[in-house]
């Protein structure tokens, strides 16, 4: 009988985050096929509770161990021993015993890795199919962060592990069945850094629960003021998140209100950096840090948006935002590997006039945002339910559905 081992570098519950959201629909379609022990890392002590009262009764074992590398630690063990500064945050030598025991034990005939960092827990031999789930190119982005950050003293770092996470990845490609990403501009990245062909490097895009993110629910009435409301939701110590609502806030923002002098911006999200927390002395700015549940504010919100400079993948808070029937302002960044049209579905554009240009005319034109709204939503239903997402992993795995 079929047995799964996933690997995850964060346990996936709660879904309340890009990569939690597509690891737990992950798990719940390989839960369809077989039965699937979890081998996972947490961030703090209460994250691993909370997974663990959910998903101990769901799994055939559960396996989820606390994170303890500190950052500058990681640095100085990864330079020591030549190895990616990422693996070494994500090292446990408690869960490597635990995966090790379980993999002798014989039971597990696949394993289903998520997140490049994970890979290090692969048994060195091991028979049956294993599945690496990259989500996106780690290695292009610390490239991008390299290439940004030139005159910071730190920069050698990101240099350092751009090069070693592409040597990294492309070892680890070349040992899985398959590597799967998250769109199809990051499978073709990938290709063409690896030299691997389409058979070998997958794109599995994520989805969106649109019975969930449903404008027609009820929900609690947030973001009340006079004057129309930009809303970024996201992770708020997450290096691209911060620099997209400082660059709202600081120079997007003042030209908006510039029109609209009662103009709002909600930052929404949880962890908001003392440099997040410090735009909310900018005049509209509100940072709301941690909330129960975004779907209140993206339902209060006039305009969503998305001004990232760096992306990789596909936003989830793209998605959602449309699902609830919203208008979004996205940039080009931000869009890529969305299959909506712009103009139709959203609005993109790069530029701080262009940007302050597209959120006004939604705030102009209230017929026009909402008729955006809801074909982004038709969007959203017709392309993008998870279990279409995921449906290829049991090809992939050789188990039928």
């Amino acid at each position: 009988m079929a047995e799964i081992l996933f690997l995850v570098h964060r346990a996936p519950w709660p879904p309340d985050r890009g990569d939690r959201i597509r690891s737990w629909h992950m798990f719940e379609a390989l839960a369809k096929l077989a039965p699937v022990h979890v081998a996972a890392l947490a961030d703090n002590e209460a994250d691993a509770a909370r997974a663990r009262d959910k998903m101990a009764p769901l799994c055939k074992s559960l396996a989820i161990e606390v994170r303890k590398a500190s950052r500058p630690m990681a640095l100085m063990q990864a330079v020591l021993t030549g190895e990616p500064v990422s693996n070494r945050l994500f090292r446990s030598a408690a869960l490597a015993r635990q995966v090790e025991a379980l993999i002798g034990q014989g039971g597990v005939s696949h394993i289903v890795a998520f997140s490049g960092q994970m890979a290090q827990y692969l048994p060195t031999r091991f028979g049956g199919p294993v599945l690496m789930d990259f989500v996106d190119v780690d290695s292009a982005k610390f490239k991008t962060y390299a290439e940004q950050d030139k005159r910071q003293p730190l920069n050698w770092v990101h240099k350092r592990e751009a090069l070693m996470l592409a040597a990294y990845e492309a070892k680890v490609a070349r040992r899985a069945d398959a590597s799967l990403f998250v769109s199809e501009a990051e499978a073709a990245l990938f290709r063409a850094q690896s030299g691997l062909d389409a058979d070998r490097v997958r794109a599995v895009e994520n989805g969106i629960d649109t019975d969930r993110f449903d404008p027609a629910l009820p929900s609690d009435a947030v973001g009340a003021g006079e004057g129309p409301l930009a809303v970024f939701t996201g992770q708020m110590d997450y290096r691209p998140n911060i620099d997209a609502v400082r660059w709202f806030a600081t120079d997007i923002l003042p030209l908006v209100r510039a029109r609209h002098p009662s103009a709002r911006f909600a930052i929404v999200g949880r962890a908001p950096t003392a440099e997040v927390r410090a735009l909310e002395k900018l005049p509209g700015v509100i940072v709301t840090g941690e909330v129960p549940d975004v779907r209140p504010w993206l339902a209060a919100a006039d305009a969503v948006v998305a001004p990232l400079l760096l992306a990789r993948g596909v936003q989830n808070k793209l998605l959602e935002a449309m699902a609830m029937a919203r208008p979004v302002v996205a940039s080009a960044a931000a869009a890529t590997g969305i299959d909506a049209v712009p103009g139709e579905h959203l609005l993109v554009t790069d530029g701080t006039d262009k940007m302050a240009d597209a959120v006004c005319a939604l705030f102009d034109d209230h017929p026009a945002a909402a008729a955006m709204g809801r074909a982004a939503r038709a969007r959203m239903i017709a392309r993008y339910g998870w279990d279409a997402r995921m449906a290829p992993l049991g090809e992939l795995l050789g188990l039928p559905a």
